[in-house]
């Protein structure tokens, strides 16, 4: 049985992410303060007893010029012993329809291991974000050019990333929580992520990117095995997406993780013409997240 947490079984996660992932008492207490909301985690049970949960954290992100809310998967975890049961496989299942019901059109993660790749590729996720091979601007320098001024700090931070496409952006409250974690580590060196995303509602994304490109003219259809209701051709033309229109005279057929990659312009110079003219290649970052 899957329910959302409340105040009586948030424990129970607590407990299980400690046996999971074996994090200090000390990262849980900004986690669970600062991220942890019960009506973004889903539990599978086995009786009255947790099993299984995932969190899905609410950022901003910006898509073809536009910020888009987005959820991001954190604590995506089951117990060993009900391991092998399926019980994740429910649980994505039902995180993709709270995607929907609350009109979230992308999900994302960052696979703490490589296999977790091809897992999640089950799923309809597609590598999207890459290992950074430098380091990111200093969190320690920040903070002291700023002290005793987290909000100026905020400021100054919210200038490296958030004019970037395809980029995840931070509000002061998470930036406020990823110094707090870093001052823990003593300030840590950090690089981008590699990280998938997940197209819950292709319609809602292809609009955008017409929109953004307005000169662009094509069709697409779109073969997804889980949601079925992206199931469809778009026609993408004077800068709007129509499902199901008269199609183009460029016509493309694509699976889920495809179109992601493209949409996010992910290494689209080396698709064959004319994919690679049609998407623009860009630089997704995923960086500074609580992990």
């Amino acid at each position: 049985m899957i329910k959302y947490a409340n105040d009586t079984t948030k424990q129970q996660v607590y407990d299980m992410w400690k046996t999971v992932f074996g994090d200090s008492d000390d990262y849980m207490k900004i986690y669970f303060r600062e991220k942890y909301r019960n009506e973004n985690t889903l539990i599978y049970f086995e009786g009255n007893k947790a099993a299984a949960s995932l969190q899905m954290l609410p950022y901003q992100f910006t898509f073809c010029g536009t910020e888009i809310p987005i959820l991001y998967y954190s604590g995506v975890c089951t117990l060993p012993k009900a391991r092998k049961k399926g019980y994740m496989d429910k649980l994505l299942m039902a995180s993709f329809e709270h995607a929907q019901k609350n009109d979230v059109s992308l999900m994302l993660l960052v696979p703490q291991e490589p296999w977790l790749l091809k897992f999640y590729d089950k799923y309809g996720f597609a590598q999207t974000f890459d290992a950074g091979t430098e380091e990111l601007p200093s969190l320690k320098k920040l903070i002291d050019d700023y002290p005793n001024n987290l909000h100026a700090a905020w400021r100054e931070f919210n200038t490296w990333f958030r004019w970037k496409d395809m980029t995840v952006q931070k509000s002061f409250d998470d930036f406020r929580a990823i110094v707090e974690e870093a001052k823990l580590f003593d300030f840590p060196p950090k690089k981008n992520l590699i990280g998938m995303s997940r197209v819950i509602n292709v319609e809602k994304l292809l609009s955008l990117f017409a929109n953004r490109y307005e000169q662009k003219t094509f069709s697409v259809v779109v073969q997804d095995e889980l949601l079925k209701e992206n199931n469809a051709s778009f026609t993408i033309n004077g800068g709007k997406a129509e499902r199901n229109g008269t199609p183009a005279e460029t016509l493309f057929h694509v699976n889920i993780r495809k179109l992601t990659q493209l949409l996010f312009g992910y290494y689209t110079s080396e698709n064959e013409s004319p994919l690679r003219t049609v998407f623009p290649e860009k630089t997704p970052q995923m960086h500074f997240m609580m992990e």
